[in-house]
């Protein structure tokens, strides 16, 4: 097994690696004066089982094609399997046509990444689970629900009982039920007007909070207005306390400071994405999913079940 790391989440690679009992390959990754990338692997990987690990992250376009030539310089060095590690997938959210004469970006994505020689993909809370469909290799949508279940029950302890799992728009509802599974409770959604991409306006709730503690559950935050607004209403409805548990914390603009800002008392986000917060900011959190992913490239490369890890 051999794990290289893209430059989008340096640190999560090593930390992935070291679950593995391994070492990140050593490589010379590099840019041009005009920005092109240049990738150079220092180490031998002919007839390995390797896995790259890059979140497709701002700079969105430059992780992306840094992942591709990663994955080309792979297959001209004879790699026996290549997987792709993408904790976060860039552009999928543009995963259907939102109106006349727009593209599918996340289908075009799946066809570079899969063109460039991947063999499979590995990655985690997909926007929408039928990007898995756009490719014709395997793809693995692995969840941080896990992580998170545990981190609640850490958290609210005996007042674990007393929640409920809200979803901050319709399109989230199964990951609230899930969510609601795992504490035998009840979700509840808040109806959701978008006017333009990234800014939202919270309607109305649909179920009931009162005298509960809300965890709102999603798979991204970007600019933060969605929680905020979501948050503000729930308290409204009587809900004694507002939790937020994302996924990849996007975090565009001043997303930080509105949520530091906001009636939340903690968003709770994974390092899918490297976390560039201030350090006055201390109502947002990071859970580590080095060891989730590294479990799940373990089994993968064992040619184990890894079904149970986004069950």
């Amino acid at each position: 097994m051999k794990i290289i790391a893209g430059q989008s989440n340096t640190l999560l690679a090593e930390e992935i690696a070291e679950h593995c009992f391994t070492t990140v390959v050593p490589a010379n990754i590099s840019r041009f004066a005009d920005g092109e990338c240049s990738v150079e692997l220092l180490e031998n990987v002919r007839g390995e089982d390797c896995f790259i690990i890059q979140s497709t992250s701002s700079p969105v376009n430059d992780n992306l094609m840094e992942l591709l030539i990663i994955i080309d310089t792979l297959k001209r060095s004879s790699a026996k399997r290549i997987t792709a590690v993408m904790p976060y997938f860039g552009y999928a959210r543009q995963d259907r046509k939102s109106a006349s004469r727009t593209p599918i970006s996340a289908k075009l994505v799946a066809n570079l990444i899969t063109k460039a020689g991947a063999d499979r993909i590995l990655t985690m809370d997909l926007h929408a689970g039928q990007i898995q469909g756009f490719f014709d290799i395997p793809v693995d949508d692995l969840t941080s629900r896990i992580l998170f279940t545990k981190d609640i029950k850490k958290k609210l302890r005996s007042e674990s009982t007393k929640t409920v799992f809200v979803s901050p728009d319709a399109g989230g509802v199964v990951r609230a039920r899930k969510f609601a599974d795992s504490f035998n409770g009840m979700i509840a959604i808040v109806d959701k007007r978008r006017s333009r991409p990234g800014v939202s306006e919270a309607m109305h709730v649909i179920g009931s909070v009162k005298d509960k503690h809300a965890i709102l559950v999603d798979d991204m935050v970007d600019s933060g207005g969605t929680l905020c607004n979501a948050a503000k209403i729930l308290l409204a409805k009587g809900a004694v306390s507002v939790r937020a548990y994302i996924t990849h914390g996007v975090l565009t603009k001043d997303a930080c400071k509105k949520i530091q800002e906001s009636k939340l008392e903690e968003v709770v986000i994974t390092d899918s994405i490297t976390y560039r917060c201030p350090d006055d900011i201390t109502k947002i959190r990071q859970v580590s999913v080095d060891k989730l992913i590294g479990e799940a490239i373990r089994r993968v490369s064992n040619e184990e079940s890894v079904s149970s890890l986004f069950a």
